[in-house]
C-alpha cells in the first residue's frame, strides 16, 4: 500500500497515435485519459493510502489545479496537448 505522508509521483505519458495519455503512479498505471479532465478523475479516483491522489495534490502541492500541481510530470506535451482530441472536444 502506499504511504500517504510521501508526495505520490505522477507521470502523464507522451500521447500515444490516438491522442490518449497513459497516467501512471510509481509503477502503477491508473488510466489512460484522453482529455484533462479525464486525468482529473482518474486522480479523484486513484488511492494513494486511503487518499484520493487528487487530495494529496492539494495537500503536497497547495492545488487541485492539476495543469499546474509541481507533483504531476507532463511527459511529451504539457495538459493542453491532446492531438488525438477531435475539434468538437476542443471546443466543449
Amino acid at each position: 500500500m502506499a504511504d500517504p505522508t510521501e508526495p505520490p509521483h505522477i507521470v502523464v505519458h507522451a500521447p500515444a497515435l490516438d491522442g490518449s495519455r497513459r497516467v501512471t503512479s510509481g509503477d502503477e498505471t491508473l488510466g489512460v485519459a484522453s482529455h484533462l479532465d479525464d486525468v482529473g478523475e482518474i486522480l479523484r479516483l486513484a488511492d494513494h493510502g486511503g487518499a484520493s491522489l487528487l487530495e494529496l495534490i492539494e495537500e503536497f502541492g497547495g492545488t487541485t489545479d492539476i495543469e499546474e500541481a509541481d507533483l504531476i510530470e507532463w511527459q511529451g506535451g504539457g495538459p493542453e496537448d491532446w492531438p488525438g482530441l477531435s475539434k468538437e472536444h476542443h471546443e466543449a
